[in-house]
């Protein structure tokens, strides 16, 4: 069995386009386990043991059950609109992003913004940054002055996976590392 493939597909319509397999989402992101499985065992092989396991060994933490493993969405990332019921938070002094070099001259120029998401995603630490401005060519890496934005006003949120989550950074929170 290909996890790494499932796992994509399952993100695609947990994330991004869950009429792919005829489901919906609640306005809190979650499926019914049920019609998930029964969407996707249409078209692979897909049970709830390779569902169970995807969600224990993605190394990501993309994924959450609710408590009797009846409904299960995506922690963050979502480009459909959801109400994953973040919870504010207040996050560290500095938050990293990660990039492609194709997208610096943007960035510089109107910092960060979400595009097809509802959030910008920031790490924690500098390697976490690096891996996933590789995902889009050579990275180039920002340092975000979180402290300074959220005594700015600026919300942030902090997924289950620990991903920090804000609507926008404006070039003056952002420095080039």
């Amino acid at each position: 069995m290909d996890l790494t493939g499932a796992s994509r597909f399952l993100s695609l319509i947990l994330r991004h386009r869950p009429e792919t397999i005829g489901i919906s989402l609640d306005e809190h992101g979650w499926a019914d386990v049920g019609e998930l499985i029964g969407g996707i065992a249409k078209t692979r092989r897909f049970d709830m043991d390779i569902l169970e396991e995807i969600v224990r060994t993605d190394g990501k933490q993309r994924y959450s059950f609710n408590e009797d493993k009846t409904l299960i969405r995506a922690n963050q990332g979502h480009s459909v609109p959801v109400d994953v019921e973040l919870e504010e938070a207040e996050p560290p002094a500095e938050l990293w992003h990660g990039t492609g070099e194709k997208y610096a001259a943007s960035i510089d120029a109107r910092g960060l913004i979400p595009k097809s998401r509802l959030y910008v995603h920031l790490s924690r630490d500098r390697d976490t940054a690096v891996r996933v401005g590789q995902r889009h060519g050579r990275p180039v890496l920002y340092i975000v002055r979180a402290g300074e934005m959220y005594r700015d006003g600026y919300h942030f949120y902090l997924s289950k996976n620990g991903v920090w989550l804000t609507k926008r950074v404006p070039a003056e929170y952002l420095a080039r590392n």
